[in-house]
């Protein structure tokens, strides 16, 4: 997930993986498709989490997963494999956002046969929300602070499933696995009129049981109380400024021996990364060229004795509106992120980051179709803060080394810190929005807090 505000248990980017395994043994046919006798194993599938922004719940209700061979088909074509939930599963996808929990925070759904041959269509099908009043609802989300379900609105298209081209081939007597990568803070849309839209952001992912794991210092965390990362802590794997996947460290309470622990987990193999590390009110911290060399790699960074910690530092809030140039309508999931540009320390090359980025909502009162607003300011006493607060404090920098403990600096980025690119990125069912007028640059944000801009396909 490439992928918001600094939001209650927030940051830029909010991750749920939906485990697919494609499982092929001696089996006959399975679900609705396949040839008789044909080869065939077990699909089995299960959900995790990571960081959302926010938002203290968000509910779900998975009916099925549909997995067909050809992409055109409709939902009552023949040659459908489904995996049923009987009952439906209302899923809080924040309850999963540990990997360093027992079984990596997997919420099993269930299994089906599946036929061996060339797959292209995976779907994700939820429930409704009921129609009559006092029932309770199937898809919501619960801000942060406050224990009230808010209904999560789901259009029609998404309630006969979320459909999602990805081709892959399963041979007999072959494993397959895959994740469907939900990006739960990319798919919730808060409208002007304070309405909350699902808009689903999946990829389909190789499953790979690999990643980077570490410790922060758990006095990062305000207090001592059971899963409250009131800092908001968050941790990233980044290429190129890019995220690829975020996690909030594990903020139990003592006597807890994971306290303080992180894993980026699903990485792709054989690639580096850059982790990047952020809380309120700390200088940011980043790693740079972390190897994850193979799928079952797991790369430490940070040891329970020598644990990375942040450095305090100011703050300065940004804000300002994003206009699309002709949308059709106000659906739009708009990204605002803060990108940093690290000054070079020979031999690791010059990073580019994302500190934060914040899903923008629409500008209220506003006549015209296109208009949306970030880094809004909203009394204390709201829980739902959306503030896109970012540190003023100069960056500090490690080269990954397989000898730890890695040290980090902030020598040579002085001329770093306050300077951030802000780079807005939209997207419809029509078109995405990625070309940014006047074009994004780095500025002071002490000088420039309030930042407009246009996007044009």
């Amino acid at each position: 997930m490439y992928r918001h505000g600094h939001l209650g248990r927030s940051f830029l980017a909010a991750v749920s993986l939906l485990a697919v395994s494609l499982l092929v043994g001696g089996c006959n046919s399975g679900g609705d498709g396949g040839g008789e006798g044909a080869p065939a194993g077990v699909v089995s599938v299960s959900l995790t989490d990571a960081p959302s922004c926010g938002y203290d719940a968000v509910w779900i209700t998975v009916s099925k997963v549909r997995i067909h061979q050809t992409s055109t088909d409709n939902d009552n074509a023949a040659g459908w494999t489904d995996i049923s939930l009987n009952p439906p599963r209302k899923i809080n996808l924040l309850n999963l956002n540990d990997p360093t929990q027992p079984n990596f925070a997997l919420d099993n759904l269930g299994e089906a046969s599946l036929p061996a041959g060339h797959y292209t269509q995976v779907r994700l099908v939820l429930s409704p929300n009921p129609k009559g009043n006092g029932q309770p609802l199937a898809n919501s989300v619960v801000l942060s602070g406050t224990t009230t379900e808010i209904e999560l609105d789901t259009p029609s298209g998404i309630q006969s499933g979320v459909k999602l081209i990805h081709q892959f081939d399963v041979g007999s007597g072959q494993r397959v696995d895959l994740l469907l990568d939900f990006d739960a803070c990319h798919s919730i849309v808060h409208t002007g009129n304070d309405q909350y839209k699902l808009k689903p952001v999946i990829k389909v992912i190789p499953f790979v049981l690999n990643g980077i794991d570490g410790f922060i210092d758990s006095s990062l965390f305000a207090d001592q109380t059971i899963n409250n990362n009131v800092n908001n802590v968050v941790v990233t794997a980044q290429v190129a400024g890019e995220v690829v996947r975020a996690t909030v460290p594990n903020s139990n309470s003592t006597p807890n021996p994971n306290r303080g622990k992180f894993f980026l987990a699903h990485l792709v193999p054989n690639a580096t990364y850059d982790v990047v590390i952020t809380a309120d009110g700390r200088a940011t911290a980043v790693i740079t060229g972390v190897p994850v060399p193979s799928a079952n790699s797991i790369t430490t960074i940070s040891t329970a004795s020598a644990r990375f910690s942040l450095e305090p530092s100011t703050t300065q809030s940004i804000n300002g509106t994003v206009t699309l140039l002709n949308p059709a309508d106000d659906d739009a999931s708009v990204i605002v992120a803060a990108k940093q540009t690290l000054a070079s320390v020979p031999p690791a090359a010059t990073p580019i980051v994302t500190v934060k980025s914040q899903v923008a909502t629409v500008l209220s009162g506003s006549p015209t179709i296109g208009d949306y607003k970030y880094g809004e300011t909203v009394p204390p006493t709201v829980p739902l803060t959306r503030a896109l607060t970012l540190p003023l404090g100069a960056p500090w920098l490690g080269q990954y080394s397989s000898t730890l403990p890695i040290t980090l600096s902030a020598t040579g980025q002085s001329a770093v810190a306050k300077m951030y690119t802000i780079k807005g990125s939209a997207e419809t069912i029509a078109a995405i929005y990625s070309n940014q007028v006047p074009p994004p640059g780095s500025v002071d944000i002490t000088a420039v807090p309030i930042q407009n801009f246009s996007l044009t396909p």
